[in-house]
């Protein structure tokens, strides 16, 4: 007998079970940006068998504590998404980019489309760049004073709204390079390049789900609870 709750949104169902997220990737589910989704409506849009897949995410046995615990403060996973998926993003991007170029130069004129690879990626990390450093700037450090003081010195909802757009349109760029490298397919005359760029792209839209689901669906919503219970609107 299949347990998995279809009403559930599809953070939660992640929150409860993070070993889920491969399932969902595999499925094209998207459960960061439209985490807020119940199951039941993103498979309907999808035009998935919604038992089969409910199916697919009761996985056997409960995942280890380890794996589901999310750190119960705020500041505390604000620190661990910078340190875990920024730190990631900071290193990756200009070794990826340097790839990404080099390949679009090399093979450009047998794959055209690598041209629009090269450029989708470059508005990406011009996109990531003052994302990330206004989160570790500006936003996260408001949320760990926010956390401390239990006092609200100013709202945090529209910067929240932003990041959450801001979310949203990087999606979709990666949405695009995999639609145009055909789900990252490696080529018949693809060199060690060529596929370390593919590799490269799948892993970085993998994690950036990871980091936005926790973002979206954990962070902020706890954040804007906190904001209601001092009195925020």
């Amino acid at each position: 007998m299949v347990s998995v709750d279809v009403t559930m949104s599809l953070g939660d169902l992640l929150i409860e079970d993070p070993r889920r997220s491969r399932v969902l990737e595999g499925l094209g589910l998207d459960y960061c940006c439209n985490g807020h989704r119940p199951l039941s409506e993103a498979v309907s849009e999808a035009s998935l068998d919604l038992t089969a897949v409910a199916k697919a995410l009761d996985l056997p046995d409960p995942p280890p504590a380890q794996d589901t615990a999310m750190p119960a403060q705020n500041a505390a996973l604000a620190h661990d998404i910078v340190d875990t998926h920024h730190a990631y993003m900071w290193a990756e991007m200009p070794r990826l980019q340097a790839l990404v170029d080099k390949v679009a130069g090399v093979h450009g004129d047998r794959h055209p489309e690598l041209l629009e690879v090269q450029a989708t990626y470059t508005k990406a990390v011009a996109a990531l760049d003052p994302h990330m450093s206004t989160e570790e700037r500006v936003v996260f450090p408001a949320i760990t004073k926010m956390e401390k003081s239990q006092a609200l010195e100013r709202s945090l909802a529209d910067d929240i709204l932003e990041l959450r757009a801001e979310h949203d349109a990087v999606g979709e760029l990666l949405k695009s390079i995999r639609s145009l490298t055909a789900d990252f397919a490696v080529p018949a005359d693809a060199c060690a390049s060529y596929k370390m760029m593919l590799s490269g792209l799948e892993e970085m839209e993998r994690d950036l789900h990871e980091h936005i689901h926790k973002e979206n669906n954990v962070l902020f919503p706890r954040v804007l609870e906190l904001e209601a219970q001092l009195g925020g609107r």
